[in-house]
């Protein structure tokens, strides 16, 4: 259906794409993977027409309509709500408006009767008459309320926009699908209504996300940007993650012969297979279990960080105690009279629909804020370290990346360059990479370097405040495993799915009537009828 036929891309010396050949088929989620900078969002915008390539060509099949999920959150700010969806068809609605602008005439001619009779037969073949219904349970779905449809883009928030532009790229049931990032700013509710959506679609998704969990439950296809190519591989994230891993210890060993070799891939595959058709999140599309081919099980070129969390010493059972927290910003109560205690090994996942209420209250117990009402204790065995959700305070200075990390040396053998390369090492910064300065780092790059400054203090409870935001899916699994490994207390808060059920043993929910406090993993906490029930009352 969608083509791409001897496509190159090249910015000044660096070659982006070699004569890419890939086909996108009908029934099919293609998720989008490559490192940072290999140019999936680029590859986006090639493909649905908005950049031009060097050479080459991407063909659609005539007939089909693609959409694009849009980026730019202004870019409909004097429409409606219910006529931004509209637009997302934009036959339709080129149809449909010039419909309305004959019915607007104060003369009606012969020959304006004659167009609007064609109108309306072209009109009812695209099912123009149930448009706007069917683009009102979209937006409903999606968690935009009635009242608002008449609203201008405008008026409303970044996250209700998001989610009505999410509305006009999934309208009129397009024949391509094209979406970058589409759970940035979605709660997790939405997020699993969109999987479920796209796990049922019949046509065509291509998908650029650093949601593993996302990816895994809605691609039938992996496609790897590598070396300039495009390669796609069957099946989800996780089953090319684990693949190519063992592709790569296969590989290592030598002496192990093929037949072993073999024998291993197809019972990982077996395996694999077995666990997804048993999983909650099988579906209809999860026909690529179908599709796993142990030839195509290759080993990546991927670069993985070293994380690793150590603790100096082991804490006692007392973490944090807190009592009576309350917080109000501008007149409005983030939350109120929350009263809990974490214990040795705890690893919590801080969550709230307002994303405003945990920043506040790492903030808080970080001593960065003062709280309304309340008080917190650490346990007198316990160190913190502590990933913000803003990290730019750290940077202001004009220090290499050696001498940065020399500030959070506690001995003169860690003061040592050679010590201090080991940690930046661990997290890609080798060479000269180690000695550039602070100021030119991305926002990927100085999560990294906060990661390597939380390895180094060794502390025995760890807060995370958004820890994936600006990671590449390399450094979130890395991420996310070290965090599995970790021998201390977490307290983290994440939209990362994959993050909040693989880590968390607690869930602390943080309302306007107090604490939602239960001893679950994520999935189960979010499934439970009478969470839901209680989660109702406590932000109504």
């Amino acid at each position: 259906m969608l083509s791409v036929n001897n496509l190159s891309v090249q910015f000044g010396k660096r070659i982006l794409f070699d004569e890419v050949n890939v086909t996108f088929s009908p029934g099919n989620c293609y998720g989008i993977i490559g490192a940072n900078g290999a140019g999936k969002s680029t590859f986006l915008k090639i493909i649905s027409g908005k950049q031009e390539a060097n050479s080459g060509s991407v063909h659609l099949e005539t007939g089909k309509r693609l959409s694009v999920l849009e980026q730019n959150h202004n870019a409909f700010d004097v429409h409606p709500v219910l006529e931004t969806v509209l637009r997302g068809n934009h036959e339709l609605f080129a149809v449909k408006s010039e419909m309305d602008e004959i019915y607007a005439k104060e003369s009606f001619s012969d020959a304006d009767g004659n167009r609007v009779g064609e109108l309306q037969i072209v009109f009812e073949e695209m099912n123009g008459w149930n448009a706007e219904s069917e683009a009102a349970a979209l937006l409903s779905n999606l968690g935009v309320s009635e009242n608002l449809h008449d609203s201008l883009m405008k008026d409303l928030d970044g996250k209700q926009k998001v989610r009505v532009l999410l509305a006009q790229s999934l309208f009129g049931n397009p024949d391509v699908l094209i979406m970058d990032e589409p759970t940035n700013d979605l709660d997790f509710e939405t997020i699993m209504w969109l999987e479920q959506f796209l796990a049922n679609y019949d046509n065509t998704v291509i998908v650029v996300s650093h949601d593993r969990h996302f990816l895994d439950a809605v691609c039938t296809h992996i496609s790897d940007i590598d070396f300039g190519k495009i390669n796609h591989y069957s099946g989800n994230y996780t089953f090319w993650y684990e693949s190519s891993q063992l592709a790569a210890r296969q590989r290592a060993q030598q002496n192990k012969k093929a037949e072993e070799k073999k024998k291993e891939l197809q019972e990982f595959i077996s395996r694999f297979s077995a666990n997804v058709a048993k999983s909650k999140q099988a579906t209809s599309r999860k026909k690529m279990i179908e599709k796993l081919n142990i030839e195509e099980i290759r080993p990546s070129s991927r670069r993985y960080p070293a994380i690793i969390f150590e603790q100096d010493r082991e804490a006692g059972d007392q973490i944090l105690n807190i009592e009576g927290l309350s917080y109000t910003l501008e007149g409005e109560t983030l939350f109120n009279q929350i009263h809990f205690n974490m214990t040795k090994g705890d690893k919590t996942i801080i969550y709230s629909r307002d994303s405003r209420a945990v920043t506040a209250f790492y903030e808080i117990i970080n001593g960065n804020l003062n709280a309304d009402h309340g008080k917190f204790d650490w346990g007198v065995t316990t160190t913190q370290s502590y990933l913000p959700l803003d990290n730019d305070a750290f940077f202001n200075s004009e220090l290499s990346l050696v001498d940065w990390l020399r500030q959070w040396a506690q001995s003169e053998e860690e003061r040592e360059e050679v010590y201090i390369r080991g940690f930046l090492g661990k997290m890609l910064f080798s060479g000269e990479e180690a000695l550039k300065g602070t100021a030119v780092l991305s926002g990927g790059e100085k999560v990294r370097c906060m990661l390597s400054k939380m390895m180094m203090l060794r502390a025995n409870v760890i807060q995370l405040d958004e820890p994936t935001n600006h990671l590449d899916l390399e450094s979130i699994t890395a991420f996310n495993n070290a965090l599995k490994n970790f021998k201390g207390t977490v307290l983290c808060t994440t939209h990362d799915h994959a993050f909040a059920q693989t880590v968390g043993n607690r869930i602390l929910e943080l309302t306007p009537k107090g604490v939602i406090d239960r001893y679950s993993t994520f999935d189960d906490y979010m499934s439970d009828p009478k969470i839901k029930e209680l989660r109702a009352k406590m932000y109504g």
